[in-house]
């Protein structure tokens, strides 16, 4: 029998960017390199171990926004297209590099491509979110939801209708698409506040993940810190992220990443190769992109990088894989010795730092689940609903206000850069939720133009834009994209109120943001007070 549990998780989330009036979006890229890069790898490493019989548990997040983009036909087919020219690309690279020593990796590169293809087009008809789906119906994965939008949601409690909305909203696309209520939610940037849980509560939902401190100061002091979880008083579930686990993948100066075998990301073809060549596969405009096509290996803290080698780098995954289990091992049957109950280990990242930033991550993580499976006992790998199971008692108490984010708390989407953007999210919040009591019931146009306002003030509350603004990277798209939907939910905001109701602009915005074509504006209606006991 096991001594202990690791709960890894994987948070899957991009900011909805869908631009039907451009042919060729910039930021559109971001979905087209983390399927390539992320999703498919994953879902082929899924599948394997599926093949193989191989068991193993693992948490993961798709957000709404993500759902969104991996469903929608237009998106679909940009990507065929993305992913074609790649293929056009590899081929060419294939000729030029021969003799070379980045051959092999050519080689490498025009494989991945048309497996990708392979897997999207033949064997899941384009819908990702379906080969994530039977890995959970074969209870190998549990899919958990994120806010709607992926909203701030600590700073947004000001309207805690507009919390609920991003919940309600979060919850009813999920089982949409995977056709089941969602048991837990990854909270956005791991972002809480007292308050929160009886908002996820309400919503059915059992469990959340919040950062190491949001379980050390809270109130009570946990008895067993964050190698279990707490119950708040509403009953909602609390895991704790481990802070030893964390480091040795995320970090790129102690952690895996680094290791000097690994493919070395800033170095790009796309940005290196002469414009004539590689034209027709960076931006229409001229504008140098990644391609995805990198031929060096980290090296070290130089300029000087020496050619990638893939069975090298696969070497070193496996050797990695090991030293974490070993690393949980140890944790665990330490921690064993001083808790009267086997100790849980919560470790949740991004889900595109494995293949998109550590190009090896998908082989690590498959690596370390068969090892895990075979190679030792000590470890069992859970979902935070199989441990609730068998562990349905915890201690209760109120987790601390904290985030992920850099100095653990709000600053990171609360600073200098980007706090001009709460005075008009908080007053637009506020003007839908009195629409939303006003106007109960509505029918027609104004029900459209009612779901719309909601919409664009969901796609305006995405916690990615702030996050932006914060980090000083593609701050133009961040800024435009807040204004822009602020914008929208204005104008329509003074038509209805106006009773005058332009439906070709209405219609131009039902096409042109999407998300979400099931939402109801009533979520945003203000609860009835509870009944008194008399």
């Amino acid at each position: 029998m096991a001594k202990g549990y690791l709960c890894f998780v994987l948070h899957a989330h991009l900011p909805y960017v869908r631009h039907p009036e451009h042919e060729n979006f910039l930021e559109e890229k971001w979905l087209y390199e983390a399927i390539t890069e992320t999703y498919i790898p994953l879902i082929q490493a899924f599948d394997r171990l599926l093949d193989d019989n191989v068991r193993f548990r693992l948490t993961m997040t798709l957000s709404p926004p993500l759902i969104s983009m991996l469903t929608d036909p237009l998106l679909q087919e940009r990507y065929v297209r993305h992913l074609s020219k790649l293929i056009e690309l590899a081929h060419k690279e294939e000729g030029r590099t021969y003799g070379s020593p980045f051959h092999e990796a050519a080689l490498m590169y025009k494989r991945r491509f048309h497996e990708a293809m392979s897997v999207f087009n033949d064997r899941y008809h384009r819908n990702l979110v379906s080969a994530f789906k039977k890995h959970q119906d074969a209870g190998r994965l549990e899919i958990i939801t994120c806010a709607a939008t992926h909203g701030y949601l600590p700073l947004m409690l000001l309207q805690p209708e507009a919390v609920r909305a991003q919940v309600r909203a979060a919850v009813e696309h999920y089982q949409k698409h995977l056709g089941v209520p969602p048991q837990g939610i990854w909270l956005p940037e791991c972002a809480y506040a007292p308050g929160v849980d009886a908002i996820l509560k309400e919503n059915g939902l059992k469990f959340f993940f919040t950062d190491s401190h949001g379980i050390l100061y809270a109130s009570h002091r946990p008895r067993f810190g964050i190698f279990a979880p707490i119950f708040c008083p509403t009953g909602v579930a609390a895991f704790g992220r481990d802070i030893e686990s964390s480091k040795q993948v995320w970090s790129t100066m102690e952690g895996y990443p680094g290791d000097y075998n690994y493919r070395e990301f800033y170095r790009d073809i796309g940005h290196e190769l002469d414009y004539e060549y590689i034209k027709d596969y960076i931006h229409p405009d001229g504008i140098r992109i990644h391609t995805g096509m990198k031929y060096y290996r980290i090296t070290g803290k130089t300029d000087s990088k020496e050619a990638y080698n893939p069975q090298a780098a696969d070497e070193k995954a496996a050797e990695h894989a090991g030293n974490f289990m070993f690393n949980r091992q140890h944790q665990v049957q330490h921690l064993a010795s001083l808790m009267d109950r086997p100790p849980l280990i919560v470790a949740p990242y991004d889900a595109e730092l494995f293949g998109h930033w550590w190009f090896e991550g998908p082989a690590w993580l498959e690596y370390l689940i068969r090892k895990i499976t075979f190679d030792q006992d000590i470890v069992e790998m859970v979902t935070p609903s199989d441990y609730l199971k068998r562990f349905p008692c915890n201690q209760v108490a109120v987790p601390c206000s904290s985030s992920w984010g850099n100095k653990g708390y709000h600053e990171v989407w609360l600073c200098g850069a980007n706090d001009w953007i709460y005075r008009h999210l908080h007053m637009a919040a506020g003007m839908m939720t009195s629409m939303a009591n006003r106007r109960p019931g509505s029918g027609g146009l104004l029900r459209r133009a009612l779901n719309q306002a909601a919409r664009e003030l969901l796609l305006a509350q995405s916690s990615d834009w702030a996050f932006i603004m914060s980090t000083g990277t593609m701050v133009e798209y961040a800024v435009r994209r807040t204004k822009v939907h602020l914008d929208n939910f204005l104008r329509l905001h003074d038509q209805i109120e106006n009773n005058r109701i332009d439906e070709g602009f209405l219609g131009y915005l039902e096409y042109r943001n999407n998300i979400f074509p099931d939402l109801d504006y009533s979520w945003y209606q203000t609860p009835a007070p509870a009944a008194r006991a008399v």
